[in-house]
């Protein structure tokens, strides 16, 4: 039997661990009020399963970048994916809620180094041509998992315990390493690592997720967004001005990789406020089954996936920018019509918005990272990855923020009111999209003179 050439295996060893990871997020989500159930706990305690995850998540992304830039890309990866089949391990031991916070920490860490490098690692095992395709099978496979990742959630816990839920990633963790080992061996620099800069990110991005997950109910939570600001005011005078920072500043310089992190930012609080918004609004504003619900929400996540494959395409005949301008459109037009469209009678009228949007996301998502990606020299290619998934992580925050402060001040009308500011964000993200027009222009005259 002949064996699969390197690029394809490396391609199978990103694709399958991205798998792992965005299943894990959706099957655990779905498990909340059963854990809550068997460990003997409140479901407000249970939530911390979900946050210690992400507060992980936002903690360890930079730093797995700068850390791949001293250890390997490919070294790191592999030790992300091991990190996070070890805390899936012990998350299906744990006896009681704290142990299974602290493992879904760690595996939270272990999900930071696969999501910051696997773009990256796709970049170095294909080359740039090819990039674009990559990033459409990255999301192609994003998607699917996370349509199915609740059904396969609800079948695990109607056939065995809770725990099993975690313990299916062990085999899809061993497949990974093994395809891993095709991965392009990159010689990582000599250079030192940065912890004190390390501690700080971690610090301040810690203590900023766990005031927004407290804002709605504790009176202090300026307290720890203050503190979140100075750790990030010391580091960012300490990194300003190095050649290869842990926080990409001397990327962030480049206009188009800014403008692509800016915009990515604002899809995403479309993006957040639009999927948490939109179950409430079925079920609390139009009166629809939890069924009903199910089948048009997941009209989103499928239509991103068969969105992925041509965008890629479409960002080959036309400007990128035209293309996330396009996309940012339909994302807006989709939410401001999943208001509009009439609310009696069959689902089908909203359905089809649902599905509009999931267009416009997959339009854009894949067009932009490819932009930024590609506005990043190769030897930044763990640092762009980082920094893309820190901005998808913030848009996503600040929608979820924004979901929940409109709860508390509007009630049954907050969901309307969310997925309309949804809708201004994604036409944010295509007007800054229309700014990367004229920085390409002036790229061309510079180059050419």
């Amino acid at each position: 039997m002949r064996a699969l050439p390197g690029s394809t295996m490396s391609v199978i060893a990103v694709l399958a661990a991205m798998a792992m990871v965005v299943l894990d997020s959706g099957i655990a989500n779905v498990a909340l009020p059963t854990i809550a159930t068997s460990l003997a706990t409140t479901p407000e305690r249970s939530i911390l399963v979900v946050t210690a995850y992400q507060v992980a998540l936002v903690m360890g992304l930079l730093p797995a970048a700068h850390l791949a830039g001293r250890l390997g890309m490919r070294r790191l990866f592999i030790g992300g994916i091991a990190t996070f089949s070890v805390a899936s391990l012990l998350c299906g031991l744990a006896p009681s809620l704290p142990l299974l916070v602290g493992a879904r920490f760690v595996q939270g860490l272990g999900g930071a180094a696969i999501m910051a490098l696997g773009i990256a690692l796709l970049r170095a095992a294909l080359g740039d041509k090819r990039l674009g395709a990559a990033i459409g099978w990255n999301a192609l496979n994003v998607a699917l998992c996370s349509a199915v990742a609740p059904t396969i959630g609800a079948l695990i816990l109607t056939a065995a315990s809770w725990p099993w839920l975690f313990l299916v990633n062990l085999p899809i963790g061993v497949a990974a390493v093994a395809a891993a080992r095709s991965l392009p061996q990159d010689s990582a620099p000599v250079a030192s690592i940065d912890m004190p800069s390390v501690a700080l990110w971690a610090t301040g991005a810690g203590l900023l997720v766990v005031a927004i997950e407290l804002a709605s109910h504790w009176r202090l939570w300026p307290v720890p967004v203050l503190a979140s600001l100075a750790c990030f005011a010391v580091l960012a005078r300490r990194e300003l001005l190095k050649p290869a920072p842990l926080v990409p500043f001397d990327l962030l310089r480049r206009r188009s990789f800014r403008l692509s992190v800016i915009a990515s930012v604002c899809c995403f609080v479309g993006q957040s406020a639009g999927t948490l918004a939109l179950p409430f609004y079925l079920q609390l504003v139009l009166d629809r089954s939890p069924l009903a619900t199910a089948l048009v929400i997941t009209c989103w996540p499928a239509a991103v996936a068969m969105t992925s494959t041509v965008a890629n395409a479409l960002s080959g005949r036309f400007s990128p920018a035209l293309v996330c301008i396009a996309g940012g459109l339909t994302l807006g037009i989709g939410l401001l019509g999943s208001v509009i469209v009439p609310s009696a009678g069959s689902v089908a009228p909203l359905a089809a918005c649902v599905a509009v949007c999931g267009i416009g996301f997959g339009l854009f998502q894949v067009t932009n990272n490819r932009s930024l990606f590609l506005a990043a020299p190769k030897d930044r290619s763990a640092a762009a990855g980082g920094m893309q998934g820190t901005a998808r992580l913030a848009g996503q925050a600040a929608g979820a923020l924004t979901v929940t402060v409109l709860f508390e001040h509007f009630g049954v009308s907050a969901p309307g009111i969310a997925l309309t500011l949804g809708a201004g964000c994604a036409f944010a993200a295509a007007a800054v999209s229309a700014l990367q027009t004229g920085a390409r222009s002036r790229t061309l005259v510079a180059s050419k003179s």
